[in-house]
């Protein structure tokens, strides 16, 4: 029997917003396209989206001086709208990201396998700044949930 020994990173934040507006931010590639960056020397030039089970997604990430830029897609395994959304990425690691409504808006926790080229502690931080923009550019574009 074969095992696996992956290390599994979780980032969160909650977003005073509803559900609904926040899974709006987080799957439209109009919105996508405006939080998906880790600091503000990098953007996102295109994203695509095709929500639902066997449904693709993709995102190109770039420095802003281009220098660097990688490609980031996968493959969704479950989607439950204003739930969840599970998705394989093209290297077979597995992320899920949760929704949930509270008194403070909408909680959302991204747990996902771990590369093994960077160090654990980079990655949590670089996924937790993507989180970070998102709630910031969530925040401000649409009318609070309170």
């Amino acid at each position: 029997m074969e095992t696996t020994n992956k290390t599994v990173i979780t980032v969160q934040t909650t977003v005073n917003m509803s559900v609904e507006k926040v899974w709006e931010s987080w799957t439209k590639p109009e919105h996508i396209i405006k939080w998906n960056s880790a600091s503000e020397d990098w953007h996102t030039t295109k994203a695509e989206n095709d929500l639902r089970v066997g449904g693709s997604f993709s995102s190109r990430m770039e420095a802003r001086d281009g220098s660097f830029g990688f490609d980031f897609g996968g493959i969704y395994d479950d989607v439950k709208t204003h739930e969840i959304i599970a998705y394989t990425l093209g290297d077979d690691r597995r992320v899920k990201i949760t929704f949930e409504s509270n008194d403070q808006g909408t909680t959302v926790t991204e747990s996902f396998d771990a590369e093994n080229e960077n160090p654990v502690e980079m990655q949590k931080e670089g996924w937790q700044s993507i989180m970070d923009n998102f709630k910031k550019y969530t925040e401000s574009f649409f009318t609070p949930k309170i």
